[in-house]
């Protein structure tokens, strides 16, 4: 027998958004890692709001929030809004009931600074790191460093010489001209830099992302970002292997490319108390001659070198992770420390995302 077709259904539901969620979906105990960590965030939370006045949105929600926003790849907060108003699951994850309203997506702009001021991101990824089903998972002796570039919000057209000649074409035509950071920025985003990956690759308009991962699990450890030059991931990786190492309160190693094998970086890594298990770079330079390493075979002739380096391209797979599904490719936000907190958050949503695999039986 037919049933018969009710454009629209009943207007009221009995079912909790809980309910509609399958018990077997991923977000489940991503959600429950999320509801700990904010758990133990609540006084730091607290002190970021006055004692008086009306009540805000609540940071849990915003953070929640943000993270649907990496996880899915949402490009703004306009679309984050508008899924997060029809989307039940985008509400369950959030902490919104079916009936409550979504946001203004300028909330987010205010609420932004707030919570990169107050340090959130990162007091974030601590608790996360220090959760005591995540915390076993974690190597607190080797780890790996890498950086990316991440494509700033800005244009090639508003690259302009900083002393205000050459706007007679409002910047379009710039081919055969000679541009350097010294002389020229952008006026959009004067934070970020003009750089070349490679030779043979065009420049862009970048920042430089860096992670460093433990290299039991692959999970990211700490992040910053940082303006794009030639010295930028060297110097980013003594700053976070320092702290590695003071936190673990002993001699650590850490795995790096060939991008690091110069002789001052691993000699200051040393001085640190931290072993370069760095990929030894002896390309042949364009005069013919071998390129000398800053790594001999007190180094490599350890089984520990190896190790390293098979597990070093592990870090990758964070970066592939934030472009491919994350924010990372390009980034939205405008200024170093926007673009770093996102950076940061896009690394606590990978680690998320790999956790519960790590933790399933």
């Amino acid at each position: 027998m037919r049933g018969g077709f009710t454009d629209q259904g009943g207007l009221f539901s009995y079912i909790a958004p809980d309910k509609r969620v399958p018990a077997n979906h991923p977000l489940r105990k991503v959600r429950e890692l999320v509801r700990d960590v904010l758990s133990d965030l609540n006084r730091s939370l607290g002190r970021l709001y006055a004692s008086e006045g009306r009540p805000s949105i609540p940071p849990e929600q915003l953070l929640s929030a943000l993270l649907l926003q990496v996880f899915y790849g949402i490009r703004s907060e306009r679309q984050l809004m508008e899924q997060l108003d029809y989307n039940l699951l985008y509400r369950w994850f959030a902490g919104l009931s079916p009936d409550d309203p979504v946001w203004d997506p300028t909330t987010f702009t205010k609420n932004r600074e707030r919570l990169q001021n107050g340090e959130v991101f990162t007091k974030f990824m601590t608790r996360l790191l220090n959760h005591p089903q995540v915390k076993p998972l974690l190597s607190d002796e080797h780890f790996s460093v890498d950086g990316t570039l991440i494509e700033a919000w800005a244009s090639q057209k508003s690259f302009r010489p900083r002393d205000g000649s050459g706007d007679d074409d409002d910047g379009a035509n710039f081919h055969g001209q000679k541009r350097k950071n010294d002389t020229h920025a952008s006026t959009s985003d004067p934070d970020s830099r003009l750089y070349r990956k490679a030779a043979g690759r065009e420049a862009k308009l970048c920042y430089m992302g860096h992670a460093t991962m433990e290299n039991r699990h692959g999970l990211a450890v700490a992040g910053r970002v940082t303006h794009a030059n030639g010295m930028a991931e060297r110097r980013a990786s003594e700053a976070m292997l320092k702290a590695r190492r003071k936190a673990a309160g002993r001699r650590i190693t850490a795995g790096e490319d060939k991008a690091y094998d110069t002789a001052d970086h691993v000699a200051n890594l040393r001085a640190i108390g931290v072993t370069p298990h760095v990929t030894q770079n002896q390309a042949v330079t364009k005069t013919g001659k071998t390129r000398t390493s800053a790594i001999d075979e007190r180094t490599t002739r350890h089984s520990g070198y190896g190790m390293s380096q098979s597990r070093r391209a592990m870090v990758e797979c964070i970066f592939g992770w934030g472009k491919q599904h994350g924010t990372m490719r390009k980034t939205k936000h405008r200024g170093i420390a926007r673009v770093a907190a996102d950076f940061l958050l896009n690394l606590i949503a990978y680690n998320l995302i790999r956790i519960p695999k790590l933790l399933a039986p």
